[in-house]
């Protein structure tokens, strides 16, 4: 036993003086010759990473960012003689809630036209808590957007940024007042630029697409948005404005990762407009555009880029600069198209009589045309505003399509300001769809029927309230 214990111990001691020696030569063989490497693992020090600051960004949007609260006149009537005689009295009810961006500091503030199209008085409220009763200026319904003013001075106020220039992935932060949480800022990036919905008025969404469409050329974002974002801010993380918050795609109406912001190219045209002419200068090519799929462009032999000028209106500022049926715009100024949104967005920065290069590829070669643009009149002039007069006292404005056919009416005009003539006992949002019995769609129609009238004869006057509630007046002239 114990001369198998010693001869034990010697066989460990030999191979182990062995085995180690030929390790060692192997290791160094691989350590000077071998072109194999073992990589070495670091833990991630997540300090390292350098993320973009959003503070000065939020702090700056925060104060410029306003929440918007309107009201609507309800009719009530004390007893049922009251409603025979049409003794009635007026009671305000709470109407839609959103936000708002601040864009001048004498008090210019945009929003959207889905946030004020039925209130009868609207409230700003300033992230210093001060509160004040806005003016509206104007509305766009075709592009969903409004514009207010109060009278104060030395506001804070965003400055537009370019959001053209804006990238897939850059930075972007929400800001407004989602379920009435005043001045709460949500961060993302940008997911994708010229999202066409098709919801907005009587949009088509057919594949043939005119220059009477809605305009629609959002900038898509996962920055978290829901109701009461509406009319509020996105902006760049130099705390520029790009756009301003109008819709959320959610099967539940909450946020579900998409939301859609109307870019600054077209809110600064709609409201430098609303402005000037008290309406939105409309810019067309004439130019019925279908867009560009893989089926169609292997049916046409096409390339798979720019949008196909399907028929042109004759008398259209494209058809007269030479521009051609079966031709494909491939830019505006420079500015690559691909879709029918794209093309939207550029020409809706112009006004009727302005010119623009399009080019187009015409037999397999690119061409340029210089295109004069025209309004939906087709001519080139400036178009007013039908509130841009007053009439019995009070101020109109025009009723969209969308709004007309909601009530079941076929005409109207809606009364913006009553004032204090012969319509102040009318409430604001009233709208007149019939003036001595016959139908009324602008300022100008009321105001030919109302020549008409011999002196002190009597005006009478039909229409429909935001609640679908006939009525009647009849005044004196």
């Amino acid at each position: 036993m114990l001369v198998a214990v010693c001869g034990g111990f010697v066989a460990i001691f030999a191979y182990t003086r062995i085995f180690e020696n030929r390790a060692g030569s192997y290791s160094g063989e691989m350590s000077t010759s071998s072109p194999l490497h073992l990589a070495a693992f670091e833990p991630h020090n997540i300090s390292d990473v350098s993320y973009p600051d959003l503070t000065f960004a939020a702090e700056k949007a925060v104060h410029c960012v306003v929440h918007v609260k309107t009201k609507s006149m309800e009719d009530t009537y004390a007893s049922f003689w009251d409603y025979v005689y049409g003794r009635r009295s007026q009671t305000p009810r709470e109407g839609f809630v959103g936000s708002g961006v601040i864009i001048s500091p004498d008090g210019y503030i945009v929003t959207n036209n889905h946030v004020i199209q039925r209130s009868d008085e609207i409230e700003v409220v300033l992230n210093d808590r001060r509160s004040f009763t806005a003016k509206l200026i104007g509305t766009d319904p075709t592009t969903d957007l409004a514009l207010l003013k109060v009278d104060e001075t030395d506001l804070p106020y965003l400055t537009f940024g370019d959001s053209e220039a804006t990238r897939v992935g850059e930075w972007v932060l929400a800001v407004g007042n989602p379920f009435n949480l005043t001045s709460t800022v949500t961060a993302g990036i940008v997911s994708a630029k010229g999202r066409d919905l098709g919801i907005i008025g009587t949009h088509s969404r057919s594949r043939y697409k005119t220059a009477q469409a809605g305009i629609e050329s959002y900038i898509q974002t996962d920055a978290a948005i829901n109701p009461g974002n509406s009319g509020g801010a996105l902006v760049n993380i130099s705390g520029e404005l790009i756009g301003i918050n109008a819709a959320l795609y959610s099967r539940t109406g909450e946020f579900t990762g998409n939301a859609f912001a109307i870019p600054t190219t077209i809110v600064q045209k709609v409201i430098a407009d609303l402005r000037e002419f008290g309406i939105v200068q409309r810019a067309m090519l004439g130019i019925d555009f279908k867009e560009i799929d893989d089926k169609f462009a292997k049916e046409k032999g096409i390339k798979l880029e720019g949008v196909y000028v399907d028929s042109l209106n004759v008398n259209g500022g494209a058809a007269i600069a030479g521009i051609k049926q079966g031709n494909v715009v491939i830019s505006i100024n420079d500015i690559t198209v691909n879709s029918f949104a794209e093309v939207r967005e550029q020409i809706n920065k112009y006004r009727p009589n302005d010119q623009v290069k399009v080019s187009v590829i015409r037999d397999k070669k690119m061409q340029p045309f210089t295109v004069t643009l025209r309004n939906i009149d087709n001519t080139t002039e400036i178009l007013r505003g039908d509130n841009s007069g007053i009439i019995l006292g009070a101020v109109f404005e025009e009723v969209s399509q969308r709004e007309k056919r909601d009530l079941g009416i076929t005409s109207g005009v809606r009364i913006k300001d009553a004032g204090q003539g012969k319509l102040s006992g009318i409430r604001n949002g009233f709208i007149v769809t019939a003036v001595n019995d016959k139908p009324v769609n602008s300022a100008k129609d009321i105001q030919t029927i109302v020549d008409a009238v011999e002196e002190r004869g009597q005006i009478l006057i039909k229409g429909i309230s935001r609640r679908g509630e006939v009525s009647y007046y009849l005044i004196n002239k």
